[in-house]
């Protein structure tokens, strides 16, 4: 049996692993697409923990040594105007911990599965995890919700999870340590705080092809020069060193935040 499966020829094999993986019942064609992210200060090079020195439009120097955030509700936008959101408010599948100590060669990657083929001009993702999301309990983000907790990205199951966090030192002398953790914890509707979830809707610089045989890739740049000096100018000092949650402070950061990524380029491999 072994010899006559060899004579098979391989590319007859091949295309039916193709046909299979790629086609759904009514014959649509899908496509894998690979996210890329890549954390900068603007004008320097990729930031490396407790390395990367930078020094806020303020004149304060800040270094990191944790850096992470959450991202989901990835929704591509083809040429056109047709939308696909992949996983809509299901963390389990739909969302990601982009943590710089993951980043190989200063990116992080993750891949996207099953996106219909089309030429897609832009793309929208979230910062954080949705309220609408949160609010279904654990059945749909038990998993993500396990490993947001070991990547240390969650409060507690009343409280929520922390958006991004970023920690290190500060100062002319880089001997003050900050941690600034954002996120909504709990209902923010009953609890009467602000809602820290952003969408981000950025336009491809070149369209992305997608179909069962190219493996496209968008490559976005975090520019964490935003953090302090961005929509919001700000200064880590003794009274928001250690914020956590959504105080004034990290509404602002947040808000900084969200203006801190752009797509690169596009991969059309």
């Amino acid at each position: 049996m072994k010899l006559k499966f060899l004579r098979i020829p391989i590319v007859v094999i091949y295309s039916l692993l193709l046909l299979n993986c790629s086609s759904d019942d009514a014959g649509e064609q899908w496509g894998p697409v690979q996210i890329k992210f890549e954390n900068r200060f603007e004008g320097l090079s990729p930031i490396i923990l407790n390395n990367t020195i930078q020094t806020s439009s303020n004149g304060q120097k800040h270094r990191f040594s944790a850096l992470k955030y959450i991202v989901s509700n990835f929704t591509l936008t083809q040429s056109n105007g047709e939308t696909f959101t992949y996983h809509l408010n299901d963390p389990d599948k739909g969302a990601f911990v982009v943590d710089q100590n993951d980043a190989v060669i200063n990116e992080v990657t993750f891949d996207l599965d099953s996106i219909p083929a089309g030429t897609y001009t832009k793309v929208k993702f979230g910062l954080g995890i949705s309220q609408d999301a949160y609010l279904l309990g654990g059945e749909s983000q038990g998993e993500f919700w396990a490993e947001a907790s070991d990547e240390g990205m969650t409060w507690a199951w009343a409280a929520g999870y922390i958006f991004v966090k970023l920690e290190g030192v500060y100062g002319d002398a880089l001997n003050t340590n900050f941690l600034n953790h954002t996120g909504n914890m709990g209902n923010v509707s009953e609890n009467g705080t602000p809602n820290l979830y952003r969408e981000i809707e950025i336009n491809f610089p070149t369209p992305m092809e997608v179909s069962s045989q190219a493996f496209p890739a968008i490559h976005f740049i975090a520019d964490l020069n935003q953090y302090l000096s961005g929509e919001t100018d700000l200064i880590l000092n003794s009274t928001n060193h250690e914020d956590m949650g959504s105080s004034e402070h990290l509404v602002d950061v947040t808000n900084n935040l969200s203006h801190m990524f752009s797509v690169s380029h596009i991969h059309n491999n």
